[in-house]
């Protein structure tokens, strides 16, 4: 009986570990690239709505792109970072308006505090 029950939680485990990756595949193919764009033509409309709107084109919903939206670039470059899929950095890049993506990327400084003397 114990051998029994011991079977079925190694299998529940395991169908749960299971679904959980499905779930992480699914999220994790989505990274987040840095959308530069032409400024709103004739400065009328708001930069966000604007890259708001961009996105929507491609996610299908102004709710979608308000979730994937990450930053809003207003002042020195016109653009924004959002998480996309390598299918939706595709697609976004043939939109009109779209300049150049790119994927974020983090930089690190080499050394410490001290070699900064």
């Amino acid at each position: 009986m114990k051998k029994l029950f011991a079977l079925f939680l190694l299998i529940s485990s395991m169908l749960m570990a299971e679904a959980g990756n499905a779930e992480d595949s699914s999220t994790s193919s989505r990274s987040v690239h840095i959308v530069y764009t032409e400024r709103p033509v004739g400065g009328e409309e708001d930069p966000e709505a604007f890259h708001i709107r961009t996105l929507s084109s491609v996610l299908g919903s102004e709710e979608a792109a308000k979730e994937a939206l990450v930053y809003s670039y207003k002042t020195a470059a016109s653009g924004f970072s959002a998480k996309l899929t390598p299918q939706q950095v595709e697609e976004i890049s043939k939109q009109p308006g779209v300049l150049q993506v790119v994927p974020s990327q983090k930089l690190h400084l080499h050394g410490g505090p001290n070699r900064l003397h």
